[in-house]
């Protein structure tokens, strides 16, 4: 995967029980630098913990959050730096619970040589804001 000619934001952090928290303050602190007021910081929080607790359970020692921007859209990742990812219902389950957060544009996830990447592709207009714009 390859991000390039846009906004981004990255860090590893150790993979303990902190990392959630770690995780959604870089982001949210990120988002914001940008510009961008949603999603709201709720949101962010449920999508990024889902990720973190995603990757984490890989079984990994440390992982990476990444995040970018473009055409008013979010991708935020997670990256296990485990090679063995986790069994496929647990995968499933984190998957559904991404795609139910509201502003969830598209979300997936893939095994690479450094690991699993979990992605949350999200939208950075209110719902209202697309509604408003149809009149």
């Amino acid at each position: 995967m390859s991000v390039r000619n846009r906004r981004a934001a990255n860090r590893t952090i150790p993979a303990d029980k902190w990392a959630p928290s770690k995780a959604v303050r870089l982001v949210t602190e990120a988002v914001r630098s940008w510009g961008y007021s949603y999603p709201q910081d709720e949101t962010l929080a449920e999508a990024v913990e889902l990720l973190v607790a995603g990757v984490l359970g890989d079984g990994g020692k440390r992982i990476s959050v990444h995040l970018a921007d473009q055409d008013d859209r979010l991708l935020i990742l997670a990256l296990s730096h485990q090679p063995d990812p986790a069994p496929a219902s647990a995968t499933d389950k984190m998957l559904t619970g991404l795609a139910a957060i509201a502003g969830t544009a598209s979300c997936g996830t893939d095994a690479a040589a450094d690991g699993r990447r979990v992605w949350v592709l999200m939208d950075t207009s209110p719902r209202m804001r697309a509604a408003s714009a149809a009149r």
